[in-house]
């Protein structure tokens, strides 16, 4: 419509212009008696001109109008038409998001109610800031699904656009797609192997035939399949659909295992890993491997899985039985001689050179957890001994102003030549690449003596009894981490017997060992097995005296006092007792460890917990005797440790970690009901 108006003014300026011209011409030209009969045309050419000027200024021009106005007419009745049968519901929203105007298909397809000046967000459920971005905004609405889309107007009276593309198709192919991606869970018999060895061959028939029921069961009412690959391992290749749900039900599968009974004295427990976010099966397979590592590495009966980067586990309440895997041991004694003596270019991997192999390692430093206890020191310091004859130098780092073997520490340095201990600092000083650390009762970086030293070293192994967390120490060299030892001495012993008469550890190093393993088994009560006592003889056999082991448990009377405090302030909740300690008393963790290993004797605790504040941080010292797994409650804090013995650390008020740490208990009891 524009252009036809402008090409009309044009031409009649143009005929204006030759009209001018053509009247200058024929007056100049008429003139002149040679040039008389030019002029006359020239004269007539304006003439003409001069009429077509008039006659489009008072006949065409009005015609022109008439057009012009017709065109505009039918442009603004075509737009308004096709905004009213947009191929898409859509919406006209006010600066206030209120409904002034919709189509057609909106009133078809979303909603069939008159919606003029109702807000959008009242009538669906949309996020407008989201549908102005440029991907939109998906909702449902009528059982189908559409990505909302909004655009402002250019003009300034605040109208917007919304409207609504129908992806219904698209969601449920892609729905359907993810619903029928195969999962890989791998399933282990738990210490299948010795317990089976000791029960007649028809009750093995009954084990075997049970097992193969709670397959079937496990299976029931999915599209899945299973494939047997050994006596104690199952694959089995799930769909999401299905796996979700035994997901749902923290797979009740672990639960029904543990009604099996072998020979009538031990229940079957299962490890499970479940790999379900690889693209394929293979990264699958691969994902369903690790879990079932972490699994087995925090004792078995539980099953693990990992969503948005991050391993989950159910089960874990079973307190397992004495299955230390002394090949498994022999193995790692003798690659840990073979990493510090000369000759061990394989087992290096690629941390060091050939050149460095040959020589080995000149220096090893070992230490534990912050605030150590008699097990971390203990296993450190044995470790020690038996070390200081085969390297040059080997010491204990250890901040003796923060730990909680002080006594044993003291005993060490009065009775040892050499000093034994180095604080973290002179650590950090003797640290190169000719140094070996070994890390012993932890293998959290969060929680070492010295995480500096983990951060800059480059040779590191890990000896540990806790139960494997997703997020160890790496790298390393090596590794041992055994949950079903009873703690890290007995494993530290375990070695040195398997080194033989390369090496030897004296009668105070023995004491050191002795006391860690009292320690953490509750003077042999808790979590012994047969492999605890063989190591408590082999010490008594190098000249461990009980007696002197017994001192190192002394305490000052002033802790004693508080101990009896904690214990009188304790409250019992559901079979748990809870107590509050004054966190200003100095050897306030002594008493608070002390004192939930004391609880555990009152009738009807199965586990306790002694809760004390120390500047903006909660903490809290958790033991059970076996029934209820501490580490899980502890974890569900941001805390961990052992099934009969656990810790976390809370940065809030003392009555908020109350609060939570009963909600975890609730949450622990509701999942685990047997």
């Amino acid at each position: 419509m524009k252009k036809n108006r402008n090409f009309l003014v044009l031409l009649g300026a143009t005929m204006g212009v030759i009209a001018v011209a053509a009247l200058i011409g024929a007056f100049m030209l008429h003139s002149t008696i040679e040039k008389k009969g030019s002029g006359s045309v020239l004269i007539l050419v304006s003439v003409v001109s001069i009429l077509l000027l008039l006659l489009e200024a008072f006949v065409f021009r009005n015609q022109t109008h008439k057009y012009l106005t017709k065109t505009a007419t039918q442009l603004v009745r075509t737009e308004r038409d096709s905004l009213l049968y947009f191929p898409a519901p859509c919406v006209i929203l006010d600066s206030e998001n209120s409904v002034v105007w919709f189509n057609k298909l909106f009133e078809k397809s979303l909603y069939d109610i008159d919606p003029y000046g109702e807000q959008l967000t009242e009538i669906m459920n949309i996020d407008l800031d989201r549908a102005y971005g440029e991907d939109g905004c998906q909702i449902c609405l009528n059982k189908r699904y559409y990505v909302a889309h909004a655009v402002h107007s250019d003009l300034r009276n605040g109208l917007s656009m919304v409207y609504f593309k129908d992806v219904t198709d698209y969601t449920e192919l892609r729905y359907e797609a993810y619903q029928s991606h195969n999962g890989v869970i791998i399933i282990v018999i738990d210490n299948y192997d010795a317990m089976m060895s000791d029960i007649r061959e028809s009750e093995k028939a009954h084990v075997a035939v049970e097992i193969e029921k709670l397959m079937e069961r496990f299976l029931e009412g999915t599209t899945a399949i299973a494939k047997k690959v050994s006596d104690d391992k199952f694959y089995v290749f799930m769909e999401e659909r299905y796996l979700s749900r035994k997901i749902e039900n923290r797979f009740r599968i672990l639960e029904e295992a543990r009604q099996i009974r072998i020979g009538g004295k031990t229940n079957v427990t299962l490890s499970i890993g479940v790999g379900r976010e690889g693209k394929g099966l293979e990264e699958c397979e691969k994902l369903a491997k690790q879990a079932l590592e972490l699994c087995q590495g925090r004792g078995g009966d539980q099953a693990a899985y990992r969503e948005n980067g991050e391993f989950r586990f159910f089960g874990g309440v079973s307190t397992g039985a004495d299955n230390n895997n002394r090949v498994k041991i022999r193995i790692f004694a003798e690659t840990l001689l073979e990493i510090i003596k000369p000759g061990s270019i394989e087992s290096m991997g690629n941390y060091r050179t050939e050149a460095e192999d040959a020589q080995g390692f000149r220096r090893v430093l070992i230490m534990g957890h912050r605030f150590g206890d008699l097990d971390s020191i203990g296993s450190a310091t044995g470790l020690c001994c038996a070390l200081r004859k085969i390297v040059s130098e080997c010491y204990v780092v250890v901040d003796k102003e923060k730990n909680l073997a002080l006594s044993l520490i003291n005993y060490i340095e009065e009775n040892e030549i050499s000093n034994y201990y180095i604080t973290p600092e002179q650590g950090l000083d003797r640290l190169d690449s000719d140094t070996l650390v070994i890390v012993v009762d932890t293998h959290n970086p969060e929680l070492v003596e010295s995480k500096e030293m983990i951060a800059r070293a480059k040779n590191i192994v890990v000896i540990d009894h806790h139960r494997r967390m997703v997020k160890g120490i790496e790298p390393l060299i090596a590794q041992c981490l055994e949950p079903g030892a009873s703690s890290a001495a007995e494993l530290v012993t375990e070695i040195i017997e398997l080194w033989g008469d390369r090496t030897s550890i004296d009668a105070h190093a023995a004491e050191a060992l002795l006391s860690g393993i009292m320690l953490d088994t509750k003077y042999f009560v808790m979590k012994t097995g047969v492999t605890t006592f063989e190591t408590a003889a082999y010490l008594k056999k190098m000249g461990a005296d009980t007696v002197t082991v017994k001192s190192m448990f002394a305490n000052s009377i002033e802790t004693y006092h508080e101990k009896s405090k904690v214990i009188n302030s304790a409250e019992i909740y559901r079979k748990c007792a809870i107590a509050k300690a004054d966190g200003s008393f100095d050897n306030v963790r002594v008493a608070a460890s002390q004192a939930a290993d004391e609880m555990l004797g009152i009738t009807g605790v199965f586990a306790s917990f002694v809760m004390y504040k120390q500047g903006n941080t909660v903490n809290i010292s958790a033991r059970s005797m076996g029934r209820y797994n501490v580490q899980v409650i502890m974890e569900a804090l941001g805390g961990g440790g052992h099934l009969t013995m656990a810790a976390a650390q809370m940065p809030v008020e003392l009555d908020e970690a109350e609060r939570l740490l009963r909600e975890a208990i609730d949450d622990f009891i509701r999942n685990n009901t047997n």
